[in-house]
């Protein structure tokens, strides 16, 4: 790790282990603590419990999880869904994701999908600081991670993006410069004739069933929707290839061959979007958001 990040006992009765956080050396240790636990600390931070390293802004909060025995899997089971778009878009070119986290995704692309070419916009300096506690590998000619503002990033980008993804939040919640009209229909720009736009929804369901809604509109209702009970969260796939009707029978052979490549259960992840497509998840998910 180039830079030591401050170490210091987590004050947490359940998250135990140690926090590791952007500070000098000299930095006093009580301060941090009562910081930590009265969630007035500004900063993400780290905790390490020996097996796994988890981001969190706040401790009611977490962002990121890895393993350390394996830390270019992707822990989290939303992490894996978001790779669903393999199924339909299996070669890529070129992706671009929307929030580094602790850069589970990008690990993932780097390492498994070769012939990709990755950008990732993070908007907090203080998140990409702390790449090198996640392995995040550095800047390469596939790889560049960009301090900036992702809906902006978008509207200037080229186009031609096989896959965005997004997974964005703050202390709040979903990235409110990312929760509009506007952003999809840029989104839906910039991406190639059969790009795959992946969002992660999480958090209170009231909050996104009208992104849910937005990006039907834009994507012409070709939108697929599937639960992640594990996390909580909700996964969005928008599509934008004309006239986009699956061929659920052929993806499902498909996705065991990428199940074999890539070590996710991508048979699953297909089973899952066909009976959310015939069920209309998505327009019941977006009615109620109105």
């Amino acid at each position: 790790m180039p830079e030591k990040l401050y170490e210091l006992p987590s004050p947490f009765e359940i998250e135990t282990g140690t926090v590791l956080m952007l500070e000098p050396a000299w930095a006093r240790a009580g301060e941090l603590r009562a910081q930590l636990l009265d969630e007035s600390y500004p900063k993400p931070f780290v905790i390490d419990d020996g097996k796994s390293r988890y981001l969190y802004f706040n401790v009611r909060l977490m962002q990121s999880e890895m393993a350390l025995k394996a830390p270019h899997d992707l822990a989290l089971r939303y992490t894996q869904k978001m790779m669903g778009f393999l199924l339909f878009h299996p070669r890529p070119k070129r992706i671009a994701l929307i929030g580094l986290g602790g850069g589970s995704i990008v690990k993932f692309c780097h390492r498994r999908l070769p012939g990709v070419h990755i950008t990732a916009v993070e908007l907090d300096p203080d998140v990409i600081a702390l790449r090198d506690a996640f392995f995040v590998p550095a800047d390469d000619e596939r790889l560049q991670i960009i301090e900036g503002d992702g809906a902006a990033f978008i509207e200037h980008t080229e186009k031609g993006i096989d896959a965005l993804l997004v997974d964005a939040f703050d202390r709040t919640g979903f990235a409110p410069a990312l929760a509009n009209r506007e952003f999809f229909e840029n989104a839906y720009t910039k991406l190639s004739g059969n790009g795959v736009l992946v969002v992660n929804l999480a958090g209170d369901k009231e909050s996104y069933a009208g992104l849910i809604g937005e990006a039907m509109h834009v994507f012409d209702d070709q939108v697929i929707v599937i639960s992640v009970p594990d996390d909580g969260n909700h996964i969005l796939y928008a599509f934008k290839e004309k006239y986009f009707e699956p061929r659920w029978r052929w993806l499902h052979n498909h996705a065991k061959e990428l199940r074999a490549r890539l070590g996710l259960d991508f048979p699953a992840f297909a089973q899952k979007m066909e009976r959310s497509a015939k069920l209309g998840f998505a327009r019941r998910e977006a009615i109620r958001g109105r």
